[in-house]
């Protein structure tokens, strides 16, 4: 990571703060929100507040459902079944007893038709007054699927990447993703025959709908003949908020705390970028989840790095500004990248064909300008941090 000139903190409420750069003080505050909203603390802070009777069966589908799963496990103290269908290098950490299957992520491969599968057998197999407790985060839509009669693994992989090549929003992609599949939107929970089933779901949508995250797997159908409770955990409100707080403590003033990272990466953009250069001293934390088409051969990157090269455009020569643009759930695309951290001197010309060819994260790497965190367990969408001192 590039390193800057320390800034002037002094007088401020915390004095650590003088000790950190401008991307030290970016990652500190971006760390936070995510830390507030990990699939642990989430489940389990939910279930102390809630009357939840043990389960009988635990499933969790998504990229914190190794997270979450350890948190229901510690609560009720609990011994039994547990199915985990997470992304390749998400699954560990889990007891003995708990199966795992790791799958892709953002297209599905063999190992999502083997979880979608073995969700619907430990769904179906439940006894008449079982209960079940079902943990649903971002990336379940990709990771566990059973395509509908006529389709194979190679139109859903088709499909899912013509989806993400012409940049649809995620309720745009889920809808469609519904009518592939035999487990979305409410069809899993369609063929659960036990008593109840109580639904945690940690948000990576924009309005928090059940009903569009993962597709709609944690969704009970219409007229279910069971005890249904669902309950979203945790969310991209309760990062910024966190993020926020932290961004306090350290004695700065919060410019902004949005929502509206909605859109094309290109035309976000210039309008991010036209706000950061006019702004005052402090920081700015906006959500969401933008989106980006692809050529026809991308390169390397993801939609938060190639934002943030956008952004480094649209800031070039401006001084004591730090932007910092990552997925909340430590990937961004199909990288190992969480995202990264640019400011005034990163931009130069050769940029312009890394952009043109999407092939923004080989061109931020070289310049060691990629934020690399490992699996956060959790995903609420992406957070910017953008510090102006």
């Amino acid at each position: 990571m590039v390193r800057h000139p320390r800034p002037d903190y002094l007088g401020r409420k915390d004095a650590n703060v003088t000790q950190n750069s401008d991307p030290e003080v970016a990652q500190m505050i971006w760390q936070a929100g995510v830390d507030a909203v990990s699939g642990d603390a989430s489940v389990s802070l939910a279930l102390s507040a809630l009357s939840t009777r043990p389960p009988d069966q635990i499933i969790a589908v998504g990229k914190a459902a190794s997270a979450m799963t350890q948190a229901a496990i510690r609560h009720f103290r609990y011994s039994g079944p547990a199915l985990v269908v997470t992304k390749y290098g998400h699954g560990s950490g889990l007891p003995a007893p708990a199966r795992v299957i790791e799958a892709a992520h953002p297209v599905p491969d063999e190992n999502s038709l083997l979880a979608g599968r073995a969700l619907v057998r430990a769904v179906r197999d439940m006894k008449p007054d079982g209960h079940l407790l079902v943990l649903v985060s971002g990336g379940a839509s990709s990771l566990a699927e059973l395509p509908r009669e006529g389709l194979t693994l190679k139109d859903l992989a088709d499909e899912n990447n013509r989806m993400l090549a012409a940049g649809l929003d995620i309720h745009a992609m889920n809808a469609h993703r519904k009518t592939l599949s035999q487990i979305k939107g409410g069809q899993l929970l369609g063929q659960f025959r036990g008593a109840s089933v109580t639904v945690l779901a940690i948000s990576d949508v924009q309005g928090d709908d059940l009903s569009v995250i993962g597709s709609g797997i944690g969704s009970a159908p219409d007229g279910a003949a069971y005890d249904f409770d669902a309950h979203i955990v945790a969310s991209n409100s309760v990062a910024r908020a966190a993020a926020t707080d932290r961004a306090r403590t350290l004695g700065l003033t919060v410019l902004d705390n949005a929502e509206t990272l909605y859109g094309n990466v290109s035309d976000l953009a210039p309008t991010i970028g036209q706000h950061l250069r006019a702004s005052r001293r402090g920081v700015h934390i906006l959500g969401g989840e933008p989106t980006v088409v692809l050529p026809e051969n991308p390169g390397q990157g993801g939609r938060n790095q190639a934002l943030a090269l956008m952004l480094a455009r649209e800031i070039s020569g401006t001084s004591g500004l730090t932007v910092l643009v990552a997925g909340t759930d430590g990937s961004d695309g199909p990288t190992n990248a969480a995202g990264a951290i640019i400011n005034g001197t990163t931009w130069t010309q050769s940029a312009q064909r890394a952009i043109r060819e999407a092939d923004s994260g080989r061109w931020l790497d070289q310049r060691d300008a990629v934020l690399r965190t490992g699996p956060t367990g959790t995903n609420v969408m992406d957070l910017l941090v953008a510090v102006r001192t």
